[in-house]
């Protein structure tokens, strides 16, 4: 016996509700897994990404690593960016302060951000960043040029994993990008000089 066209309209009416609420509640995860991910990176050191310290390391060991710095600016942003210093040599534990400059090459305010990460991917997880200008938007006026800082240190846990101990050198590496809307909270040069001058205060030693 055929089914009344009645009933195939209500039928195909609930499933047409059905694969519409799976479209959105996937669209939905797919909005919260790129922070999500985020978040997990910057705790765990995954996919390259730092770890976020909350305070200075007060122990070191003797085992001495290179940490070289690397910049790139993304297509679209009128910037030059460079570290200030190719390299540092540092014991593990050891608190480091190291400097990237960056300019607007543009005749017009620029917004940019950074994204990050660590090479080789296994040493991220040591890799803690206590102060950085990532995750904040940055505002440089036409021609402007400014001192960003990085303070960091290398976890000496990293001592006690044998697998590791190939690592001679770590590469921290920024890629700066343009901000299409910016917030109105943007770091400006005020904003970095006085966290500049709030970090060489510190006494970095242990």
């Amino acid at each position: 016996m055929n089914e009344p066209a009645s009933h195939r309209a209500a039928s195909n009416g609930n499933t047409v509700m059905f694969l519409t609420f799976i479209a959105v509640s996937m669209l939905g995860l797919g909005m919260a897994a790129k922070p999500l991910y985020d978040t997990f990176c910057r705790v765990t050191g995954y996919g390259g990404t730092t770890r976020v310290a909350d305070a200075l390391s007060t122990t070191t060991v003797e085992r001495t690593i290179k940490v070289r710095f690397d910049s790139n600016v993304a297509s679209g942003l009128n910037w030059s960016f460079k570290p200030m210093q190719n390299a540092v040599n540092v014991k593990l534990g050891e608190n480091a302060l190291a400097f990237y400059m960056a300019e607007n090459n543009s005749d017009v305010a620029v917004v940019g951000t950074a994204s990050y990460n660590v090479a080789p991917i296994k040493a991220a997880p040591y890799f803690s960043k206590i102060e950085c200008f990532c995750f904040t938007e940055q505002r440089l006026e036409p021609g402007e040029s400014v001192k960003m800082p990085v303070l960091f240190f290398v976890d000496p846990l990293m001592a006690e994993e044998m697998r590791l101990d190939e690592i001679k050198t770590i590469t921290l590496s920024y890629t700066f990008h343009p901000v299409d809307k910016p917030s109105d909270d943007a770091f400006t040069a005020k904003d970095r000089q006085a966290s500049i001058d709030t970090l060489t205060t510190l006494d970095l030693s242990q």
